[in-house]
């Protein structure tokens, strides 16, 4: 029961840390702004992660592309991980560190804006990803933990979850993930 306890007490103790934190506060308002402003100018948001980075991608581009609260029109968003006959070829023929910068050279535009989830602001082929976008005038917008890793050098918005607990992180990511969620929605679909 006490370990039961002292799990959500640090869930609650890094949410704590977020809500305390002005700036990334405003980060993640700035974060919204953007979104919606790349959904305005018929632009997509794209999503990429591994393991539960990438199930929080899917699912965060599922609440734009479904729905949140409204019922209202969908909003072009995807998880870039999605197409496994994509991903298994180009991992094969190339390397896993290129799957997500390949697709973004792709299918990106000027404008469209990519999220990257990574714990460690470390994975590589999503800092690939980061610097293919740049170089495409995407918007970046990166959730990390507490370092930011090299995704910081690269994120145009950097949401750097205070901790260095990969299962923590994630809670936290998922809650920043509808935050933001809600209020694109609310602000897109006035």
């Amino acid at each position: 029961m006490e370990h039961i306890k002292n799990i959500i007490n640090e869930s609650i103790t890094v949410k704590t840390g977020l809500l305390r934190n002005n700036d990334l506060l405003q980060t993640i308002e700035k974060a919204v702004t953007a979104i919606v402003q790349a959904f305005r100018n018929g632009n997509h948001v794209y999503f990429c992660g591994n393991g539960g980075s990438a199930a929080d991608a899917q699912h965060l581009a599922a609440e734009f592309s479904g729905r949140f609260y409204k019922d209202r029109d969908a909003l072009p968003a995807e998880a870039l991980h999605c197409n496994t006959s994509y991903l298994t070829a180009v991992a094969n023929d190339y390397s896993y560190d290129v799957i997500y910068a390949r697709m973004i050279k792709g299918i990106a535009k000027k404008g469209d804006v990519l999220i990257g989830l990574s714990t460690s602001g470390n994975s590589s082929n999503i800092v690939k990803a980061f610097g293919v976008a740049k170089e495409k005038g995407v918007i970046t917008i990166g959730f990390t933990g507490a370092s930011g890793g090299q995704m910081k050098d690269w994120s145009d918005y950097l949401i750097n979850v205070p901790s260095t607990n990969t299962p923590r992180i994630q809670e936290a990511h998922i809650m920043v993930g509808h935050i933001i969620c809600e209020l694109v929605e609310a602000q897109y679909f006035q």
